[in-house]
């Protein structure tokens, strides 16, 4: 736990300070690899719920799978525009693989956390069974669009991470790029809701505390990149995220607070 706190610690340290370098673009040329570091530190800190959630093995096969299936998407997408639509990430990512950057399978770590997380929280009260699961997946892939929203255009935009080829009539962003964040996140959510109904977390205290810091980290770089698109006045892209942004850590804290005031009550009684 020790060092679960302290990743989290230095997440949020590098996050202050990205925002207000990567913000006012004032980061300089020789911490070009910082960018590169924010993704890898997203993606352990969603390893680490996985590890929390179902266990040190499991959680790192899972977190292994996301890395690995989503690197292969996006490279299908970057070699063959296949999946999510033709394009090319630049050298702001450091170390690539087959053209794509490593810290691209660690920000689809983070990104599958805290939907699950989240979606798990608004679908909690329905009944067990296939549509329950049909609905969980449904609204995490909805999640995973939201935040590829506004992640897309400013780092296409603003910060030129990549480059798309061809027009969309969103910020000039293929529609098939949203299509496809749906589908890849649609299936991995597939995957994991009957891993996390048939399992049984040993450390209550633990899981509850990374499922708070997912919410948590979602809020963090939904804010930051709603930050950095009003700085550039894409006041679209911040309409469509910045409310329903608000409404699902609106929800989530409210339905933890009834959990709790329920939990509460039960031990009184």
């Amino acid at each position: 736990m020790k060092s679960d706190n302290l990743i989290f610690r230095l997440f949020i340290f590098w996050y202050c300070c990205g925002l207000v370098l990567v913000g006012f673009d004032l980061l300089p040329p020789f911490l070009n690899w910082a960018n590169a570091f924010f993704l890898i530190l997203c993606g352990i800190l969603g390893s680490l719920y996985l590890f929390r959630t179902f266990g040190p093995f499991r959680g790192l096969l899972y977190a292994s799978f996301i890395f690995v299936f989503s690197m292969i998407a996006e490279g299908l997408g970057v070699h063959y525009g296949l999946i999510f639509g033709q394009y090319d990430y630049s050298g702001e990512f450091g170390f690539k693989i087959a053209e794509v950057p490593i810290g691209i399978g660690f920000a689809w770590i983070m990104v599958i956390a805290v939907t699950q997380v989240l979606s798990m929280q608004l679908i909690e009260k329905m009944k067990q069974g296939y549509m329950r699961w049909l609905a969980y997946a449904l609204v995490g892939a909805l999640i995973a669009v939201l935040i590829d929203l506004i992640i897309d255009p400013v780092a296409y935009l603003v910060k030129g991470y990549w480059g798309w080829e061809g027009e969309g009539v969103y910020y000039d962003v293929p529609f098939q790029n949203f299509t496809g964040w749906f589908w890849v996140s649609f299936f991995f959510h597939l995957l994991l809701y009957p891993l996390y109904l048939r399992n049984k977390v040993s450390d209550k205290t633990s899981f509850i505390l990374w499922k708070n810091r997912m919410a948590m980290l979602f809020g963090m770089v939904m804010g930051m990149f709603i930050f950095l698109a009003l700085l550039d006045g894409l006041w679209l892209a911040c309409l469509l995220t910045s409310l329903p942004t608000f409404l699902l850590l609106l929800i989530y804290k409210m339905k933890i607070n009834q959990n709790s005031q329920a939990t509460v009550e039960e031990v009184i009684v």
